[in-house]
């Protein structure tokens, strides 16, 4: 069982990939989560998400970065005040970010709460991504 830290009540991270974001339904009751539709007929609120992705673009202000996964691109903000978060800020670096969705179309944002580089077993991260992305969502809905 989870312990809230703090004021803070959100369940942890669920992987997701950008077209899950960029095709979720967002509802009034609660803005800042969307919904995924995942598998057959189910669904998933989702507040909270893991992403992986290849840095496409590093916006001028460099907080902003442009990445893009298997399913297409999405944008992170926030990430000079990521802790870690510069060596992040190299256009290729294959990249991990968790964040709180601000928006799931037409092109998803998410505001960067953590970064990682993982450039160094990009090769395998990128492999093994979609299969951890449903493993997770088949768990989370079952």
């Amino acid at each position: 069982m989870q312990k809230p830290t703090g004021d803070t009540k959100r369940p942890p991270p669920v992987k997701v990939l950008s077209s899950q974001l960029r095709n979720a339904e967002t509802r009034g009751d609660n803005a800042d989560s969307c919904v995924l539709k995942v598998g057959r007929g189910k669904q998933l609120r989702v507040s909270l998400v893991w992403m992986q992705g290849t840095v496409l673009e590093v916006q001028s202000d460099q907080n902003t970065l442009v990445l893009m996964d298997e399913a297409g691109t999405f944008v992170i903000e926030g990430v000079r005040n990521v802790p870690k978060g510069k060596p992040c800020l190299s256009q290729g670096k294959y990249v991990m970010v968790m964040g709180t969705v601000q928006r799931g179309s037409p092109e998803p944002l998410i505001h960067a709460v953590k970064m990682a580089d993982l450039s160094d077993l990009a090769a395998l991260h990128r492999q093994m991504w979609k299969l951890e992305v449903e493993e997770l969502q088949r768990i989370l809905t079952s």
